[in-house]
């Protein structure tokens, strides 16, 4: 269903008063949306259950964010990421995400849990310019290498502003 949508330049931008919800199983299933993940995405809370979270995932995010988040949860840790979405009609919103690994009694990871609010606008049109730098490259790279390649990119951008990837993104 997901790779059908095309996506359009049509944005529904999040109210200050909004959390998207979610939480998914340790393979990235979802197994709870809350309604304003619902309204946001488009889909129907029975079409996203069971899905990848990546069902909203919009192509103008480049792989290597999605490499970046993956290796830093599997690690326990959390994560922060500006991300774009894409709606079920192909529009897109921004959001501002917090992503936390969910342990069981043992403290073994058993999925992950993603609170999203509205990003800042001047801090989604820093990001915008680095997620295009970086999907460019990874286009250049080929798919092979494309997470890496962009993911040095981002690491060499982040060094010359003297900051961690945490940082930085938490200072938009």
């Amino acid at each position: 269903m997901k790779n059908q949508i095309a996506p359009t330049n049509r944005e529904q931008v999040m109210r200050d008063y909004d959390f998207i919800i979610s939480k998914t199983d340790a393979k990235g299933r979802l197994v709870y949306a809350n309604q304003t993940f619902i309204e946001f995405s488009g889909f129907s809370e029975a079409e996203l259950l069971g899905q990848q979270h990546n069902i909203v995932r919009h192509p103008d995010m480049p792989r290597g964010v999605f490499k970046l988040l993956w290796d830093t949860l599997t690690q326990g840790k959390e994560i922060f990421a500006y991300v774009k979405n894409m709606q079920k009609d192909g529009g897109f919103y921004w959001v501002f995400a917090n992503v936390t690994p969910d342990y069981d009694p043992s403290g073994n990871i058993i999925g992950y849990f993603s609170v999203r609010r509205a990003p800042r606008k001047p801090a989604v049109q820093k990001i915008s310019v680095i997620y295009q730098q970086m999907i460019d490259i990874e286009k250049q790279a080929g798919p092979k290498h494309a997470c890496e390649a962009s993911l040095r990119y981002l690491n060499e951008t982040l060094a010359q502003e003297g900051m961690t990837y945490e940082n930085f993104i938490l200072a938009l």
